[in-house]
Formats: structure tokens, C-alpha cells, sequence
């Protein structure tokens, strides 16, 4: 007998429905077959599928099983397709009954029968949306997921046995509420790191606070122990929490990566990856033979910190020079191409030299002029033009790290610095509305046309330093997008004077 199951492939953030056809047939050498282009992890199906059936006090055919995965040109990967093959099998004995209308079963089997948390069932559900299924069977690890998407009924599956018995009208699988209940927290992220614990540095903690109001790269050199890092990751307390919209953009990309924990629905936390510098291309900007998201889209929305920028590889940075400039990462292989959001905040630090001292006034450089030229040379032009702002991170001196008692000087925190920048996001928002964008950091050049007013005395500033310094038309506008994020926090609608020179000390001073 012939039975027919929905499910769903896969590939890239695209989902595309999977019919799995299962036959029965009496005659023929009993044999379990999967065709349709499965992957290992698919054919491995066949293992789990038997046992969990038979664990789940089901008589196993002794017969000629062929499972076909529909459309057959399509790769399949993963386990998600245990769930519909043991339901096909069921219903071609006459075990099952299958519900009326269409439905998507997704899931990987345990041995003894239950469900396992599977990736992607948020794509599932947004498949289902789109393509009118209004039911959906998953992993009950998996189900709030699921639940986000208003409009589809997400029936949470514990064991093989309980959708037994639903299908049959014995018991039935208490379908989870609709999503329009579902809030985003709102609360403060915890980081590892406050502003208030960074003695001095007081420059680089401003140029962290315009980073974060207007989502700006920012690059930090200094010798080793200056405070990069401690500033990198205390970023992580003064950005907005995420929107519902950029929320729903970042659970895209965790879903199908299986970064979502059991039991979790939305991506509520603004994304803070790091990436070690022996991270390879494909690790960083993502692909493979089925292509799956890098750490780039991991961040999205959110922030990249590259710590020991200078020794990743040159073809790793130089990969960075697209997604920095659209947002997006287009990655093309044989079955096809697909894109990956990548609108992310790239932080990245470095030492001045391979020993780390170059022009430190108390410490001597051992590296001779090759090694520094040959350490430096490993930055391009193109991908540090696209690096809004540059700041050096002096050595700390010792006095400042050990007052005197009585004369201990109290640093803004996190929490202050967080309001400001908020304020600031909310202008942004405000003046992009219907746009499509939240920050200044990700205005085009017709967006600046568009909104960006300057005083006639700034834009003669910024004529001059552009002559002077030899700036490229790229970085001109980066110099606007800065001022104007500087004059957000100022609490200014026009640009002055002021905030381009402030904005240029991030550009010239790294000789731009």
C-alpha cells in the first residue's frame, strides 16, 4: 500500500516541502529502501525508524519497504524525516488513520520511541504559514518554536505512542496557544563586563557608546593588556534589546542551526559571537556542500568581535569585504545559491605589532621593520575603509589602577551609558520609518541625501579633511553616518561643526 506524509527540506533559509511517499509491497525480498537523494544521516533513518516502532509495541513488516523523498533532485539532509517515514510505515499497515487536510510531521526518533529536539522547526512553521498547513506535528522540545507563527496548530510530540494515539482518536496531543500572547522580554542582558569596572580608557568607551547608538564597526589597537577585550564584551550591556522583527530574523538563523535551546521560542538576547582566529572562511562567512549560515549570520543583528584581528587569515578577512558592505552573504554551489542575512556590528581589535609594544613608552618592540610591515600589511585598505571607527587603546598607568584611598573616581556604568544610547536608537528609528532600517550605520547614500541636514560650517570640515587626508568616497559618507549618530546623542537634528570633527578623530588619527 501507498501512503503519502508531508515534511520539509531545508536549504539555506528557504524551506521546501517534502512528500514522503512509503510503499509496502507484498511481494519482493523483504528490505528497507530510502531513495531520493538522503545523505547519511537520512539513510541512518532506517535504523532508528524500526527500532522506535518496534519499541513502541508496532509489528515491523517483514516486507519491501521503499521510502521516496519527493521532489528526488532535491539534496536531503538531517534527522527530521524519522517522524513522517514511522507515520507512512503506520499508515500503509492500516495502524494509523491520517488526519483530513494537509499536515507536516518532523522529527528525529530516540530508540525507544520519544522525540528529540530537531533544528529548523521554526522554518517548519513558517513553511506551513505560507504554504496553508494548518498542522503541524514536532518534537515537544521543539514546539514553542513552532508556536510563534500565528495561525498554525503546533501539536507538541513526546513518543512515537502519543501520535498513535491522537491520530487514532484515543488520546489526544493538546495543541500549544497562539503566539499572539508571546511578548519579548525586554529586561537587561547579562554581560560579562560593565563600563564602570574599566579604569581610564575613557576615549575608547565613548567611541564604544557612538558604536553602539548607530551599530558602527569599530576598530581597536593597542598593546597587550590595555582593555580591548573587557571593552569589546562590556558592548554587550549597553545595546538595545531586540525588536520583534529583528528577533524573528535571528531565531531564522538559529532555528535551522539548531542553536535554540529546547524548550525555547524566540531569539530574545541581542547576538554577541566570537570568533578565534584560526577560524576558517567557511566557519566565519558560512557554506558547505549543503550551505549553512557562518558566524557572520550568527551575529546578526547583533555583534562580531574579532580579537587578534591581524591573524586571521588574509583570504578569511578579505571575505568579510561583501557582507560588511550589503548586509547580506550570497553563497553559490551546485544545488543552488542562497542568502544568509548579515547585518551585524563587527568589533575588532589588535595589537600594534606581533610582539604588541610598538611605541609603548615603557616597554621596547623586538620586531624588526619586516615584521611589523608584514603584520600590518594583513589589514587591506578596502576592508579597514569600511571600518567606521578607529581608536587607539593606550596602555592603563598603574597610578590609575591603584588610587589612593579616599580618591577612588567613579565610572558611568553600563546602565547609564544604555540610556543614551537608546534614546538615540529610538531617533534613528523614528527618522528610518518605512525604510526598512533601525540604524545610521546601515544607511545608503540615498538614505543620507534623504535625511541627513548639516550645517553649512560642518560641510566645510568635511571638505577640508577630505583634501587634506585624501579620504575615499566611502568613507565620506561613513564620516556622516558617524556625525550623525553623534548628533542623535547629542540631542541635535542638524549636524554642527562639532560632531564631524569629533566623528573625523576615528578616521584620520589610523592614517586614512
Amino acid at each position: 500500500m501507498l501512503t503519502k506524509i508531508l515534511s520539509a527540506a531545508h536549504f539555506g533559509l528557504e524551506t521546501t516541502p517534502i512528500e514522503v511517499e512509503v510503499n509496502i509491497a507484498k511481494k519482493g525480498f523483504p528490505g528497507f529502501t530510502i531513495i531520493g537523494l538522503p545523505s547519511k544521516s537520512v539513510e541512518e533513518a532506517k535504523e532508528r525508524v524500526k527500532t522506535a516502532l518496534v519499541n513502541s509495541e508496532v509489528d515491523f513488516p517483514n516486507a519491501k519497504i521503499t521510502v521516496n523523498l519527493a521532489p528526488a533532485d532535491i539534496p536531503k539532509e538531517g534527522s527530521n524525516y524519522d517522524l513522517p517515514i514511522a507515520i507512512g510505515i503506520l499508515a500503509s499497515l492500516e495502524a494509523v488513520r491520517l488526519p483530513e487536510g494537509k499536515s507536516y510531521f518532523y522529527g528525529e526518533l530516540s530508540l525507544d520511541g520519544k522525540l528529540r529536539h530537531t533544528r529548523g522547526v521554526f522554518l517548519l512553521a513558517l513553511s506551513a504559514k505560507k504554504n496553508g498547513v494548518k498542522r503541524v506535528f514536532v518534537p515537544a522540545a521543539s514546539a514553542k518554536e513552532a508556536s510563534v507563527v500565528a495561525g498554525v496548530r503546533v501539536y507538541p510530540v513526546v513518543a512515537l505512542e502519543q501520535v498513535i494515539g491522537h491520530l487514532n482518536g484515543v488520546s489526544k496531543i493538546q495543541k500549544l496557544k497562539d503566539s499572539k500572547r508571546l511578548k519579548l522580554q525586554t529586561g537587561e542582558q547579562l554581560v560579562e563586563f560593565d563600563f564602570n569596572e574599566i579604569i581610564g580608557q575613557e576615549q575608547a568607551k565613548r567611541a564604544m557608546e557612538i558604536a553602539a547608538a548607530g551599530g558602527h564597526n569599530i576598530f581597536m589597537q593597542g598593546p597587550p593588556g590595555s582593555g580591548k577585550t573587557m571593552l569589546a564584551r562590556a558592548l554587550a550591556g549597553v545595546l538595545p534589546p531586540l525588536s520583534l522583527e529583528e528577533s524573528l530574523e535571528v531565531t531564522k538563523v538559529y532555528s535551522v542551526t539548531g542553536n535554540i535551546e529546547p524548550g525555547e521560542a524566540l531569539v530574545t538576547a541581542r547576538p554577541f559571537r566570537v570568533s578565534h582566529h584560526t577560524t576558517s572562511r567557511i566557519g566565519l562567512i558560512g557554506g558547505g556542500s549543503n550551505p549553512h549560515p557562518g558566524e557572520i549570520s550568527l551575529a546578526h543583528n547583533g555583534v562580531l568581535f574579532l580579537d587578534e584581528f591581524p591573524e586571521f587569515s588574509r583570504s578569511t578577512l578579505e571575505s568579510l569585504r561583501q557582507p560588511m558592505e550589503d548586509g547580506v552573504v550570497t553563497v553559490t554551489r551546485a544545488a543552488g545559491s542562497v542568502e544568509f542575512p548579515a547585518r551585524f556590528m563587527l568589533v575588532a581589535a589588535s595589537n600594534p605589532c606581533p610582539c604588541g609594544y610598538l611605541g609603548d613608552t615603557k616597554r621596547a618592540c623586538k620586531c624588526s621593520p619586516r615584521m611589523i610591515m608584514r603584520y600590518q600589511s594583513k589589514l587591506s585598505g578596502p576592508i579597514m575603509d569600511r571600518v567606521d571607527l578607529h581608536i587607539n587603546v593606550p596602555a592603563v598607568d598603574v597610578e590609575k589602577l591603584m588610587p589612593r584611598a579616599g580618591k577612588i573616581r567613579k565610572h558611568e556604568s553600563s546602565s547609564v551609558i544604555r540610556e543614551r544610547v537608546l534614546r538615540a536608537r529610538k531617533v534613528a528609528q523614528k527618522r528610518f520609518s518605512g525604510e526598512g532600517i533601525y540604524i545610521n550605520a546601515a544607511m545608503k547614500n540615498k538614505h543620507v541625501k534623504k535625511y541627513v541636514k548639516i550645517k553649512p560650517e560642518a560641510m566645510v570640515v568635511l571638505k577640508q579633511a577630505v583634501s587634506a587626508y585624501g579620504l575615499s568616497a566611502r568613507t565620506y559618507f561613513r564620516v556622516i553616518k558617524v556625525s550623525q549618530t553623534i548628533a542623535d546623542l547629542a540631542g541635535e537634528s542638524v549636524i554642527k561643526a562639532e560632531h564631524v570633527a569629533e566623528a573625523l578623530q576615528y578616521r584620520v588619527r589610523s592614517g586614512d
